[in-house]
């Protein structure tokens, strides 16, 4: 019997908060980064608050490393097309904030975001995606580099170190297959498993004080009410989303085949196969 985890958003909103619990949440950031994380605190936020899921679909996280860089999580559930706006207005934001009242803009706080996405954004086969600005010469095609003074003001070694960092980590299109210890916290994300020969930073600190079973019995009561508030939501979407989808489908096939546009061309369009063309057409207008 597979050992029961709670998901990685309840820990992030219950758990990862405290600094006895920081090892998990600096092991996954540490596999993600490519570099030993270790956290300093929690920054609190208008962004940062323990909202129910029922009000909004995101929970984020900020905190500060030792590296003096704010660091946002964020997990999202439900599709949002302007969703790669709002990551850029977050982190802009998170480095604003972090400047202090007349001070010089090499005082910028670097920020990274990182973004957990249960859903498909973009068109992508990988899993995790990577971004930040960089400056190509458009003649010579060059990358644009900072000087030995820059280096030493800002205490970068490249451009891009100066920008928000944004990673993209889209949870459906891993193939549970894992090859490396960041592949392992992904399984982990996705599956709520983790498995015996798994040896990522932080996994066996997240077995141990992730299971349902350890938690308070006031938790366990929480994390189950957390649960059935998912299954809610998720009914609702099919509800108002894919019912109204389908239906509003339906409507644009049965328009085009009464003005005589083929089957293929209707079912490239919608999305319908042929069969399903063939038998709308013979249903009756009332249905």
């Amino acid at each position: 019997m597979k050992r029961k985890l709670i998901a990685f958003d309840w820990a992030i909103k219950r758990l990862l908060r405290s600094k006895a619990n920081f090892g998990i949440l600096e092991g996954f950031l540490s596999e993600l980064l490519k570099e030993d994380i270790f956290i300093l605190e929690v920054l609190e936020s208008e962004s940062n608050q323990d909202y129910q899921r029922d009000k909004f679909s995101r929970v984020d996280l900020k905190v500060r490393n030792s590296n003096g860089e704010t660091i946002i999580i964020e997990i999202q559930y439900d599709r949002e097309f302007d969703y790669l706006q709002r990551i850029f207005y977050a982190a802009s934001k998170a480095a604003l904030e972090s400047m202090q009242a007349g001070s010089e803009y090499a005082d910028i706080t670097k920020v990274i975001s990182v973004n957990i996405l249960y859903f498909d954004l973009g068109i992508g086969k990988d899993y995790l995606y990577k971004g930040s600005p960089r400056f190509i010469g458009v003649h010579g095609h060059d990358l644009l580099q900072l000087n030995d003074k820059q280096k030493k003001l800002f205490q970068k070694n490249t451009v891009e170190a100066l920008y928000p960092e944004y990673y993209l980590i889209k949870i459906n299109s891993f193939n549970d297959i894992a090859k490396d210890t960041l592949d392992e916290w992904i399984y982990f994300l996705k599956n709520e498993e983790i498995k015996p020969d798994f040896t990522a930073k932080g996994l066996k600190e997240a077995e141990e004080k992730l299971s349902l079973m350890k938690l308070p019995p006031e938790e366990q009561a929480a994390y189950e009410r957390y649960q059935d508030d998912l299954h809610y939501q998720a009914s609702m979407f099919q509800s108002t989303f894919v019912d109204g989808y389908l239906e509003a489908t339906q409507d644009i096939a049965l328009n085009l085949l009464k003005k005589g546009t083929s089957i293929g061309v209707v079912s490239e369009v919608t999305g319908w196969s042929a069969t399903e063309l063939n038998a709308l057409a013979l249903k009756p207008a009332d249905q």
